[in-house]
């Protein structure tokens, strides 16, 4: 599928790789400090060092390190920065990356329809009920009944308290009206905790708080639109698809493969990204990778044959038409095999 002038594999600026040892060890220390404790001396287990959060294996292309810039850039200006783009294009691995490279601890959340604002700022989790007996006079005592109710902090509480930074994962897939608790905090620097009782129901907003949000693009199903006098305190990022270059890097980080065979991948994904009218990430090109490494079928030139690729590809898609009304599998089949 490629030629010779295409398999030659330049890298602008740095390149992770590594040898199976060097990743096994990374691998190690990351386990190693997520059983650390981090920040928690108000017993937080939501919070994570930010050693730990790095994204495994991670790829940095002159690409990847123009966004990363940009994120960084706004982070330090004090502003909520929200990624969108398509599904599988990376945008979860640059939150995580920027928000490790603040050296805070890091707090994670992902958005669904069951979020509301409980969720985020915290709920009452029952009571402690005890006795307390008071002797008056010899042989007659008073017994009063004690209910103390039990708060627990969720997330958005945790980050802005602690001035950790909040990665909040998918955040369009969340209600709208979850998030009106967010405008006091962007605005004002004060979070307020609905059901909260007493001169702690608002917490001020700890001056190293910062919010990365990600998002796919408005057209993907299960998208809310959300109120814009919330988005109008973000910045966007729009992360697209990668250059070639760093999609054979990032394949080949994950994936143990021949360069002529991960070239081939993310050219035929590259290819399909056009044909097709469903979204075809850079995680379409490591799945089929990595079911390519098994299903081995190479012809007699040593390069895959154009039905192993047609199958492999066809099982990575055909749960994105699945469910009623999604598409004909025969359909994406045949229009996978005449692209290839």
């Amino acid at each position: 599928m490629a030629d010779d002038a295409s398999r030659k594999r330049t890298v602008r600026g740095r390149k992770i790789t590594a040898s199976r040892e060097q990743k096994a060890t990374r691998k190690s220390k990351k386990d190693l400090a997520r059983k650390s404790p981090s920040g928690d001396r108000n017993g937080d287990s939501l919070l994570s060092d930010p050693k730990a959060v790095v994204p495994e294996p991670f790829v940095e292309t002159d690409a990847v390190e123009s966004l990363q810039e940009r994120i960084t850039g706004w982070l330090e200006a004090d502003q909520p920065v929200h990624l969108i783009g398509p599904t599988g294009s990376g945008k979860t691995a640059l939150a995580l990356s920027a928000a490790a490279n603040r050296g805070r601890p890091v707090v994670r959340l992902n958005g669904d329809e069951a979020i509301d604002t409980a969720s985020l700022v915290g709920t009452h989790a029952g009571g402690e009920r005890y006795e307390e007996s008071d002797q008056f006079v010899s042989g007659v005592s008073k017994k009063t009944e004690i209910v103390r109710e039990q708060w627990v902090d969720n997330p958005l509480s945790v980050a802005v308290r602690e001035g950790a930074t909040l990665v909040y994962n998918e955040f369009s897939r969340s209600d709208p009206t979850a998030h009106n608790v967010l405008l006091s905090v962007f605005e004002e620097g004060v979070l307020e905790r609905p059901g909260k009782r007493g001169e702690d129901r608002t917490i001020d907003v700890h001056p190293e708080f910062r919010a990365i949000l990600t998002s796919n693009d408005v057209e993907y199903a299960g998208v809310h639109e959300q109120q814009d006098a919330l988005l109008d305190r973000f910045v966007g990022v729009h992360v697209g698809f990668y250059d070639d270059e760093t999609e054979r890097e990032i394949v080949a980080s994950h994936v143990d493969l021949p360069a002529d065979d991960i070239d081939t991948v993310v050219a035929t994904t590259r290819a399909l990204r056009d044909e097709l009218e469903i979204a075809v990430g850079t995680r379409t090109a490591i799945t089929a990778a990595a079911g390519l490494a098994v299903f081995d079928g190479h012809d007699a030139d040593g390069e895959f044959d154009d039905e192993t690729l047609s199958n492999v590809f066809t099982d990575v898609l055909a749960p994105k038409i699945a469910g009623e009304g999604g598409g004909d599998i025969d359909e994406l089949r045949s229009r996978i095999a005449e692209t290839i």
